[in-house]
């Protein structure tokens, strides 16, 4: 069944592409045809290649891997913020922090730098310090938090990128390509397809139609969390079953045990016997 329906997307405005003299010829597989001088894209296509892309997220989602949003544009920032949340995964909304992908490390030790500002805060070291002191630790707490609160918990590489506007986020559509990231993303008629492994064809531009997108891969997402739990509630549940049967068989096997033990003097009580004239 398909996650999004074709009047759903033509009522978000996904079919609406850039000018025609703005087009990306390597769209044009995906472009149904141009009207008023702007490129319409086909809606059918888009529905199919949602659910392609959902189907691989929820996967991704299962296996317990994180997908990292980017959308640092005016109009998606709170929408990515909130989809990106409600599933619990990494975000970047603000500028995209160069080298964050391929030099993970250092952006793994400026997250570390805020945790630390924290720290310090709440035992009490910074309560010597003079207000000037005080407050360039908390302006820079402030920058840290804007640009790397939503990626703090991301203590490895991401499994994958879903990129909203990959043209004009096209420095982590190339971090991302260079280490075989695979790249979700919401392509336009005036972007180039050709680096991300599951396009989504629609319009970039308008909420509405973002917001349609982000909804049915989010809800594959969270299908995913959910059939991950349910797996490791059954492994528990197997695990603890094959556990009492062990103790049951390990209880049995202790049972048996005297018996054999009872048995042996009885062997033995003859000889006794007939060792006693000897002696004598």
């Amino acid at each position: 069944m398909s996650r999004t329906n074709f009047d759903t997307l033509l009522q978000a405005g996904c079919h609406f592409g850039h000018m025609k003299r703005k087009w990306n010829p390597a769209m044009s597989q995906y472009i149904y045809t141009e009207r008023n001088g702007i490129h319409i894209i086909d809606l059918h296509k888009t529905a199919a290649k949602i659910d392609e892309a959902a189907e691989a997220l929820k996967q991704i989602a299962k296996s317990g891997k994180k997908v990292l949003f980017v959308a640092t544009k005016k109009q998606t920032k709170e929408i990515i913020a909130e989809k990106a949340s409600s599933v619990n995964m990494p975000y970047v909304i603000e500028r995209w922090p160069g080298g964050m992908l391929t030099n993970f490390p250092t952006i793994r030790k400026a997250v570390k730098k805020m945790a630390n500002i924290d720290k310090l805060m709440q035992d009490g070291t910074y309560s010597n310090l003079s207000k000037r002191e005080l407050l360039q630790i908390t302006r820079q707490r402030a920058k840290l938090e804007k640009n790397l609160g939503s990626i703090a918990d991301l203590t490895r590489l991401p499994s994958a990128l879903f990129v909203v506007d990959v043209l004009k986020e096209q420095i982590a559509v190339r971090e991302a390509n260079r280490l075989g990231i695979p790249v979700f993303g919401i392509v336009d008629t005036n972007s180039n397809p050709n680096n991300i492994d599951f396009v989504i064809p629609a319009n970039d531009d308008a909420k509405d139609s973002v917001e349609v997108i982000l909804n049915a891969c989010c809800q594959a997402i969270n299908e995913g969390l959910e059939e991950r739990k349910v797996e490791k509630a059954d492994e528990k549940a197997a695990d603890a079953q094959a556990e009492a049967d062990a103790d049951e068989a390990k209880a049995k096997r202790g049972a048996r045990k005297p018996r054999k033990a009872a048995e042996a003097p009885a062997e033995e009580a003859p000889k006794a016997k007939e060792d006693t004239p000897a002696a004598e």
